[in-house]
């Protein structure tokens, strides 16, 4: 790869880092780039590692050099911690000579408070009325700020995995000068549906469960190559903070009733409680479908998202390590029996490259994906049965 690409993470310990820099060949470990550390009194104060006795340049070590900072979700860091650690590598990169700082979030910080309680505040593809406003009444515009936080800290290119909201696209979009890229997992989803055993391509229906994931849902339609396979879309009626409605929307082609017997898919980008996902998954299996598979890109494992997606209204979910505690099986909890994790380093470094590179003519070989997933999973493959067997 480029020599004047430094990859780093603003942790000393992330398996998806660590995925980035392997896939991107780079040679020095990523935590031997930059030493992370804060003074007794907490505060942050990372620096890019050069020799003690070395006077030469100071101040312009990274000159025509490009960082990327890979921000992923931990557990033992709050997204908060890790979202001024960004700002402060950042700073420091610059503050050192750097020509660009780009930075990989899989999982985009504060992207779920994507609108404030003022009509302006936010870009929507509705008129937004009262009712959307008071859904924020009270709160800060979080992602707008964060926004201006990372431009004014240093930030050239925001690079971020499936987000749906429209909001956080546009306005990130003009923070970033058009800097702005929201990687899209549709051919992934696609590969991994018609190239696994999940699910039957020829007896299939995709699901978008709100109008808000229907443009991500048809992209993986179009990736199918599939046409004959129909889209139902639901739609939700939020009445308060706990209460959904869900019906099938009047957007959708086709009815409730025709996934008797399928195969139905539904994808979205993030599930948190669970509440709303299960809720659309209950009405879907009223309709008789063979199998019901939830596709999702963020999976935030909480205890009560693994007890409300335990519900066998959904055979088996699939997701990606964009939060990496997710491939730890004890944050899937009971939900490992019907688990996937799609692991996509090597799927985001093959999108990286030639947004980083428009002009590379890379080719991947094989899936860009690693399957993983529990022995006690029913499509697990790996059993190599008892050791010993009765005489």
């Amino acid at each position: 790869m480029a020599k004047d690409l430094i990859i780093i993470g603003n942790i000393a310990d992330c398996s998806f880092t660590e995925d980035i820099t392997h896939q991107f060949d780079q040679q020095e470990d990523y935590s031997d780039l930059i030493s992370l550390k804060s003074f007794k009194n907490t505060e942050f104060c990372p620096r890019f590692i050069s020799g003690e006795e070395d006077l030469n340049d100071i101040g312009y070590k990274l000159k025509n050099k490009r960082i990327l900072i890979v921000s992923a979700d931990s557990g033992h860091y709050s997204r908060n911690e890790l979202a001024m650690y960004n700002l402060l590598i950042s700073r420091a990169a610059k503050d050192n000579g750097a020509a660009w700082v780009g930075l990989l979030e899989p999982d985009l910080f504060y992207s779920a408070q994507d609108r404030g309680p003022r009509p302006e505040q936010g870009c929507t593809p509705y008129q937004r009325d009262m009712a959307d406003c008071k859904k924020f009444d009270g709160q800060p515009f979080s992602a707008r700020l964060y926004a201006d936080l990372l431009k004014e800290a240093g930030i050239d290119a925001v690079y971020t995995i499936h987000t749906n909201s429209f909001s956080v696209k546009s306005m990130f979009t003009d923070r970033m000068s058009g800097h702005f890229h929201n990687l899209q997992p549709a051919d992934l989803y696609s590969n991994y549906i018609k190239n696994s055993d999940i699910v039957d391509p020829d007896n299939l229906i995709l699901c978008a469960p709100d109008k808000g994931a229907v443009d991500f849902v048809k992209k993986v339609h179009a990736e199918l190559k599939m046409p004959k396979v129909p889209v139902i879309i639901l739609d939700k009626e939020r009445k308060d903070e706990q209460t959904v409605e869900i019906e099938v929307s009047s957007e959708s082609g086709p009815e409730l009733k025709t996934i008797a017997g399928k195969d139905v898919v539904v994808i979205d980008d993030m599930v948190r409680t669970g509440n709303t996902i299960v809720q659309s998954c209950q009405l879907l299996k009223k309709a008789n479908p063979r199998k019901i598979v939830f596709f999702v890109t963020h999976f935030y494992s909480s205890p009560e998202g693994r007890i409300k997606l335990n519900d066998p209204c959904i055979d088996e979910i699939i997701t990606t390590n964009t939060i990496p505690n997710i491939l730890n099986k004890d944050e899937q909890g009971r939900l490992r029996k019907k688990m996937v994790v799609l692991k996509i380093g090597r799927w985001t470094a093959y999108h990286l490259i030639k947004t980083l590179n428009p002009s590379s003519e890379i080719k991947a070989s094989g899936p860009l994906y690693i399957e993983e997933m529990s022995s006690k999973h029913p499509r697990f493959k790996g059993n190599l049965g008892p050791l010993f067997s009765s005489m």
